[in-house]
């Protein structure tokens, strides 16, 4: 619950800063990062706009409700640690390595996985899974 406030409270301070803009897209990805990580799926769920668009793959997903925007954060089964980010106007794409969650193991602990993120109003509109930008391995060749 205090991580859940303090999460509230980063992201209202945010939109309230110099003339109530809203939060820049990458601060959201950062929020949206830190609630998923704390397993609070309910302040995660607060960073998605009604209607928001899930991308995995083929499969697209409709965030209609604010209960579905919980019920989705609370199925992923990785954590996510921001490794890098960069972020242009509304859009923000991060990649993350991946671990374990307080209440499930993740199938992938220790990879990166990237997403894009489109941003409005301080609200997440698209959450697109992409391939991972960072490289996970050696990039050198033995020669």
């Amino acid at each position: 619950m205090k991580a859940r406030l303090l999460l509230l409270a980063a992201v209202a301070a945010a939109a309230a800063g110099c003339g109530s803009s809203p939060p820049s897209a990458e601060s959201v990805v950062r929020a949206w990062s830190q609630a998923l990580n704390s397993d609070d799926n309910k302040g995660a769920a607060d960073l998605f706009a009604p209607g928001a668009e899930v991308v995995q793959g083929s499969h697209v997903v409709t965030l209609h409700t604010h209960a579905q925007a919980v019920e989705w954060n609370s199925e992923l089964p990785c954590s996510g640690r921001i490794v890098s980010i960069q972020s242009r106007g509304q859009t923000a794409t991060a990649t993350f390595e991946l671990g374990n969650r307080t209440h499930s193991r993740c199938d992938g602990p220790g990879e990166r996985a990237t997403a894009i993120f489109r941003v409005v109003k301080g609200k997440i509109v698209l959450w697109h899974q992409t391939a991972s930008l960072v490289p996970t391995g050696p990039t050198g060749s033995a020669a």
